[in-house]
């Protein structure tokens, strides 16, 4: 079913000024109330996507470079002033001295030399002596135990009682 048109109806356009009637007084007051009030941006600003500013990052050699500085500061106010201008905050000089103090005793202990070793190679080879360990301790019980079964009945056939089985067994 297509829907059909009325014929082409004409819009007229009322300017603004004329659709409301404005008196003097109105328009002085409107005047002044807009100069004291702040500047009215365009419209489209408000819809303009604004950029994120990117998170400052700061190389090794940067913060080596501003901690040194700072160390370097003996003015008062010397410290706030590199700091303003790097745009960093005192936290991130005790955080970098930290860190710096932590790569240099890093970089002074002694490194181990060859390869490095894998540990789960190594915990495999840990258990798997372990086991051998554990098979050679249970065959040498279970031969220990024929042989104590043994001597009980070379004993018994012999008449030869034990000290030990008259108190009690083991």
């Amino acid at each position: 079913m297509r829907k059909q048109h009325s014929s082409k109806a004409t819009v007229q356009f009322i300017p603004f000024t004329d659709a409301i009637p404005v008196t003097e007084g109105a328009a002085q007051e409107a005047r002044r109330a807009t100069e004291a009030a702040p500047s009215v941006t365009a419209p489209h600003a408000s819809t303009e996507v604004v950029p994120r500013v990117k998170r400052r990052f700061k190389s090794n050699a940067e913060k080596r470079r501003i901690v040194a500085e700072a160390d370097a500061c003996t003015l008062p106010g010397e410290v706030g002033l590199l700091m303003r201008r790097e745009g960093i905050y005192s936290s991130n000089l005790c955080n970098w001295r930290q860190q710096i103090r932590a790569a240099d005793a890093l970089a002074l202990d002694a490194k181990k030399r060859g390869p490095k070793p894998n540990l789960e190679l190594a915990q495999a080879r840990r258990v798997e002596q372990l086991t051998h360990r554990n098979t050679q301790l249970q065959s040498q019980l279970d031969q220990a135990l024929l042989i104590i079964d043994v001597q009980k009945k070379v004993s018994m056939l012999m008449g030869l009682t034990l000290a030990t089985s008259a108190q009690g067994s083991i």
